[in-house]
């Protein structure tokens, strides 16, 4: 139940954060408030806003951050050891995830780069582990969507890393975010109900 009460939180805070941003984005450096549409959730963790205003955000969105790791972390753990069986992928999903979410607090500063790339390696080898986990089980939902947010996780790295259709990654990093963290509550939610695989 916490992986799931950690991510509500950090939505909450999300929400918040995105309440007290003083604006500009991608495509309106001068606006005043956040963009839903055109603005990252990085953009939050930074301490200037686009608009070149103080970022009164940032800590806001990373006491969320550090929740959203904290969060996935347990789940993580959880998943593995209520899911896997087998050993080395049971280890694989619990180091691979420590990793990836240990790194990714540190998305806030100047590495963000390096830290999105580590962050989002380990973080494949994760997502494998947990769709292959739920392939033993006959979930046929979390199957299809399991396999639904890899592809966006893989479609927000491919824009990002390529340049090619940069102008709608902020908005697909959102629907990326809600399909990924609501795949995470399901299947909390499928271990707090005591599903056997």
């Amino acid at each position: 139940m916490l992986p799931t009460i950690g991510i509500l939180i950090f939505i909450g805070l999300y929400v918040y954060a995105a309440n007290q941003y003083p604006g500009g984005s991608q495509a309106n450096i001068n606006s005043l408030e956040f963009d839903w549409i055109n603005n990252y959730w990085c953009n939050l963790l930074n301490e200037e806003s686009i608009n070149g205003k103080q970022n009164p955000a940032r800590p806001i969105a990373i006491l969320a951050m550090l929740i959203l790791s904290g969060s996935l972390l347990m789940f993580f753990f959880q998943f593995s050891k209520h899911f896997e069986e087998n050993k080395i992928w049971k280890l694989i999903i619990q180091v691979c995830g420590t990793i990836s979410m240990v790194t990714a607090i540190f998305i806030f500063t100047e590495y963000h780069d390096q830290v999105t790339i580590l962050a989002s390696v380990f973080g494949f080898f994760v997502m494998i582990g947990i769709i292959k986990g739920i392939y033993q089980s006959d979930m046929q939902l979390f199957k299809i969507s399991g396999i639904l947010c890899l592809f966006m996780l893989g479609i927000n790295n491919y824009i990002y890393y390529s340049g090619s259709f940069i102008k709608y990654l902020p908005l697909i990093q959102k629907i990326t975010f809600v399909l990924v963290l609501a795949w995470v509550m399901g299947l909390n939610l499928k271990m707090i109900k005591g599903y056997k695989s």
